[in-house]
C-alpha cells in the first residue's frame, strides 16, 4: 500500500531547509489552472493535478481554459461514483480505482481530483452522480477500496470535498450548521477511512463554511480531526477557489491553493503570502509545514531524485480499462421491479423491439462540470441494443421526447463561481410532438404483443455541478409519456439513467423497472447485457428513493438549497435512518435490488470475537439462475440513553452463488466501530453495551435477526 513513511517526510525536512522562500511560496500555489512550480536547481518537479471522479480530464493550457489537443488525451469514461457504490462490492470499487490510476499516471498527472464522498443529503445536490452514497460505512468501504486502487500507479487520490459540500446552491459562502454527532457520525467517516484505512496522500478541502468558519479556513477541519486525530501526514489542496484569506489558510493545515482563475501571482498564496511572511504576519513555519507536506507526498510517489527511474508508467485508454469500466457498470445495475417477470428479454423470440426516450440515444461522457470526460468512446443503450441483439431483431427508435444534447462550454469552469439560474422545461411543445408520435408506435407494437423499452432519467443538464434542481420531477415532461405508455403497455421495460432519485407517481402501475446511473463508456452495453439476461442484475441502491421531495429528512426537518445558511436539523437522521424510524414510506429502499433468482436466509449466528463482530449465515439460491446475494448487516443499538436511528448499517458483502447451492457467508466488522456512538452528553465517543442485529437484502427487506 503506497503511504507517506518517515523516510518520505526526512528526505522532505531536508528538503525545505534547503529552499528559498520565493520557492517554497512557487510549490503552495499553483503555477497554471492544474500544477504547481517546480524547483529545477534540486529536482523537484511541478505537481500536477487533474480532475476526476469518472475519468482523466482533457488537457488544457496553463492559462486558459481551452482544450489543448485534439485526440491524444482522449481516456476510458468510468462509471460515477453513484455506479461505483451501487455494485456493493470493493473488490470492483478497488478495480475501477486501479484502472483509473493507471489512466492519470498514463496521462502525466501525479493527483486525480477523487473519489467524492460528501454524504448524499438531499435528492436536488446537483453533485450527487459523483457522491457514493447517504451512508457513511458504505461510502467509506467502497470509497477506501477506490483510493487503495488508485494508488497502486504511485500517483495519489484526492477524496473530496472536506467537508459537507452537500449542496451546489451558494456552495462558496453557504454556511451549514451540523452537530458534532452528525458530523463524527456522518460527514466525517468516509474521509477518516480514506486516510485511516487507505492511506490517501491528499485530501481536497470543500468551499462551503461549516459552523461559520470556511472549511479550508478551519482548524477544527484541518488540524484537530485530520491532522491530530486521524494522523493524517499528507498534503491537503483547496477546491479551486476556496481559498478566501491568505492568513486564515495560511495558519492552518491547507497546504496548497488552486483556483480557476489565470491570475497565478496574485493567488492568496502567491504575492499575498509571501509579503505576509515578509512583514511578520504569517510564520515562515508555516510554509515550511506545507512545503514538507507536498514534499512527502512527491517522495512516496517515486517523483524525487533516483526513484523517478522506477516510477510507473502507466497506460490509458486500453481494452483492459474498457472491460473495467464493462465489468462495473453491470455489477451498478438495479433492478427496482420485475413484477410480471419480463426480464429477461428473450431475443431468440424476439420478432422486433421498440426503444422509446432521448436517454436512449445520449452520451453523458460530456457535461456535468469537473466529471467531464473526453471519452474514446460511450456506447448508448441504443446502441448497445443493437449490438447486443444482432440483426435478427428490428429494432425501432422514436425519442418520445425532446432534450438538446448539450455539450459544456470550455468556460463552464470559470463560470461555476456563479449560481446558475435552472432551465428544465424548454422545449414544452417539441415534447408533446413527440409524445404522439411514440404513443401511436406503442399502441402498434403492444397490439402485436412485442416488447417496449423505455430509457429515459435525467441528463447532466440536471445533474450537474455548480446547479442544484429545483424538484425530484422528471424533466422534458417524461411523467406524462410514462403515464400513458403504461396505461397503454403496462409491461413496459422502464430504463432510467440518471445520477439522483426521481418522482415516480405512476410505478405502481408499471410492472419492470430499470436504474442504470451514468455507468461510463460501456454503460449501453452492461445494460442490454442484463436486459438480455447475459448478465445477472446485481446492483442494491446506496441511496433511499423517496416518493415526495418533502419526506427527505432534509427538506422536512431541516433546509437545503438555501443561499447564506443551512441548518442541518435531521442530525445523524439522513437517509434511511429517518425514514425507517420514523416509519415515513419510501418508493424505493436503502440496499433495494432484485435478480433473477432467489435467495433463502437461514442459520444466523452473531459473536464477539478478539475485539470483532462476525455476523454468519447461511444463503441458499432457490432460484433456477446464478445470482449475488448482497447480505446487509444492520444494528440497533441499545442501553445508550440517547435517541438512536431504528437502524444502522454496520457491514455487508456480495457472494455470487450458482442454482441450488448453499453456502456459508460471513460478515466481519470491528466489534468497537460497529457499536459506537457519538455521547452528546459527554462529547466523546462511547460503547453501546448491547445490539439488535438484523440481516437481510435491504434495510427493508430484513431476513434473520439477533442480539449482540
Amino acid at each position: 500500500m503506497t503511504m507517506i513513511t518517515a523516510a518520505n517526510q526526512a528526505k522532505a525536512h531536508e528538503l525545505t531547509a534547503r529552499l528559498t522562500l520565493e520557492e517554497k511560496i512557487g510549490m503552495i500555489h499553483g503555477a497554471a489552472l492544474f500544477h504547481t512550480a517546480a524547483v529545477p536547481r534540486l529536482g523537484i518537479p511541478e505537481l500536477k493535478f487533474d480532475d476526476g471522479p469518472m475519468g482523466v480530464r482533457a488537457d488544457t493550457y496553463d492559462d486558459n481554459w481551452a482544450p489543448r489537443h485534439n485526440t491524444r488525451d482522449a481516456v476510458t469514461y468510468f462509471p460515477s461514483g453513484s455506479a461505483v457504490a451501487s455494485t456493493w462490492n470493493p473488490a470492483m470499487a478497488r478495480l475501477v480505482g486501479q484502472a483509473l490510476g493507471e489512466e492519470a499516471r498514463g496521462r502525466g498527472k501525479d493527483i486525480i481530483l477523487g473519489p467524492s464522498l460528501n454524504i448524499k443529503r438531499s435528492p436536488l445536490c446537483g453533485r450527487n452522480f459523483e457522491y457514493m452514497s447517504e451512508d457513511p460505512v458504505l461510502a467509506a468501504v467502497q470509497g477506501a477500496a477506490y483510493i487503495e486502487g488508485v494508488q497502486e500507479s504511485d500517483v495519489a487520490a484526492c477524496p473530496k470535498h472536506f467537508v459537507a459540500n452537500s449542496q451546489e446552491t451558494d456552495r462558496l459562502d453557504v454556511d451549514e450548521t451540523i452537530s458534532q454527532r452528525a458530523l463524527r457520525e456522518l460527514y466525517y467517516p468516509a474521509f477518516r477511512a480514506a486516510v485511516c484505512d487507505a492511506q490517501a496522500l491528499t485530501v481536497m478541502g470543500a468551499y462551503n463554511l461549516v459552523n461559520g468558519v470556511h472549511c479550508c479556513e478551519s482548524r477544527e477541519l484541518l488540524d484537530d480531526v485530520l491532522r491530530d486525530d486521524w494522523g493524517f501526514r499528507g498534503l491537503v489542496v483547496s477546491d479551486w477557489s476556496a481559498v478566501r484569506d491568505t492568513k486564515a489558510s495560511a495558519e492552518v493545515g491547507l497546504d496548497v491553493d488552486m483556483s480557476v482563475t489565470y491570475d497565478f501571482d496574485d493567488y492568496r498564496f502567491a504575492r499575498p503570502l509571501l509579503e505576509a511572511v515578509r512583514a511578520g504576519e504569517v510564520a515562515e513555519a508555516d510554509v515550511d509545514a506545507k512545503v514538507e507536506h507536498v514534499l512527502a507526498v512527491m517522495d512516496a510517489l517515486h517523483m524525487l531524485g533516483d526513484a523517478r527511474a522506477d516510477r510507473k508508467a502507466g497506460s490509458y485508454a486500453t481494452l483492459e480499462h474498457a472491460q473495467a469500466a464493462l465489468d462495473a457498470a453491470r455489477e451498478s445495475i438495479v433492478l427496482l421491479k420485475n413484477d410480471a417477470q419480463v426480464l429477461p428479454l428473450d431475443a431468440r423470440a424476439m420478432r422486433r423491439l421498440l426503444v422509446v426516450g432521448a436517454n436512449a440515444d445520449r452520451v453523458h461522457s460530456v457535461g456535468g462540470g469537473s466529471a467531464v470526460v473526453k471519452a474514446v468512446h460511450e456506447i448508448t443503450p441504443l446502441q448497445g441494443l443493437n449490438g447486443c441483439i444482432g440483426g435478427n431483431v428490428e429494432i425501432e427508435y422514436v425519442p418520445g421526447y425532446w432534450a438538446d444534447q448539450v455539450t459544456q462550454d470550455d468556460t463552464w469552469q470559470e463560470d461555476s463561481l456563479e449560481n446558475s439560474a435552472d432551465d428544465t422545461r424548454r422545449n414544452a411543445e417539441r415534447s408533446r410532438r413527440l409524445r404522439e408520435e411514440a404513443l401511436a408506435k406503442v399502441r402498434e407494437y403492444a397490439a402485436g404483443g412485442d416488447p417496449i423499452v423505455f430509457v429515459g432519467g435525467l441528463n447532466h443538464d440536471h445533474d450537474l455541478e455548480g446547479r442544484d434542481r429545483t424538484a425530484m420531477d422528471l424533466p422534458y415532461e417524461q411523467d406524462a409519456l410514462i403515464d400513458a405508455m403504461l396505461d397503454i403497455a403496462p409491461d413496459t421495460v422502464l430504463v432510467f439513467v440518471a445520477g439522483s432519485p426521481v418522482t415516480m407517481d405512476w410505478a405502481d402501475k408499471a410492472s419492470t423497472i430499470v436504474w442504470n446511473w451514468y455507468a461510463g463508456a460501456e454503460s449501453g452495453n452492461a445494460l442490454a447485457d442484463v436486459l438480455l439476461g447475459n448478465a445477472e442484475p446485481s446492483g442494491h441502491l446506496p441511496e433511499t428513493f423517496p416518493k415526495r421531495l418533502e419526506d427527505c429528512p432534509a427538506h422536512a426537518v431541516g433546509t437545503f438549497g438555501l443561499a447564506g445558511h443551512v441548518d442541518y436539523t435531521e442530525g445523524i437522521y439522513v437517509g434511511y435512518r429517518y425514514y425507517r424510524t420514523k416509519d415515513v414510506p419510501v418508493r424505493f429502499c436503502f440496499g433495494h435490488g432484485l435478480t433473477y433468482t432467489d435467495f433463502e436466509y437461514s442459520d444466523l449466528e452473531v459473536e464477539r470475537v478478539d475485539g470483532t463482530l462476525r455476523v454468519q449465515m447461511h444463503i441458499r439460491n432457490v432460484g433456477s439462475r446464478p445470482g449475488a446475494a448482497v447480505p446487509q448487516v444492520y444494528l440497533r443499538l441499545e442501553g445508550t440513553g440517547e435517541d438512536r436511528p431504528a437502524y444502522e448499517l454496520k457491514g455487508f458483502t456480495k457472494r455470487w452463488i450458482a442454482p441450488g447451492e448453499r453456502v456459508q457467508v460471513s460478515v466481519e466488522m470491528k466489534a468497537d466501530e460497529a457499536l459506537k456512538y457519538w455521547d452528546t452528553k459527554a462529547g466523546a465517543w462511547a460503547v453501546a453495551p448491547a445490539a439488535k442485529v438484523y440481516v437481510g437484502e435491504s434495510v427493508e427487506d430484513l431476513r434473520l435477526s439477533g442480539s449482540l
